[in-house]
């Protein structure tokens, strides 16, 4: 079983980030935002995909779901207001 935290540091290490934020409190089921200038011009799966690629064996084994909003910075300043972020 996995803390948020750890999953977070786990993206933060594996992609340059701008924002990321994890949430889960069972230990399998995780939620969050990535904001990332890595995802420009990606469409949304392949932006998760490379998420994903951060955790590695981990997804679909020890973390059973990581559901995920993913951003561009400057999509990301559009919507974090909304967010409350």
């Amino acid at each position: 079983m996995f803390e948020a935290s750890e999953v977070q540091r786990l993206i933060e290490q594996g992609m340059p980030c701008d924002f990321v934020h994890i949430e889960g409190d069972d230990g399998v089921h995780f939620t969050g935002i990535v904001v990332s200038n890595e995802f420009a011009g990606k469409p949304r799966v392949r932006q998760h995909q490379a998420v994903y690629a951060t955790l590695g064996a981990l997804m679909g084994n020890e973390i059973h779901a990581l559901q995920l909003q993913t951003y561009t910075p400057e999509k990301w300043e559009e919507v974090r207001q909304d967010l409350d972020l």
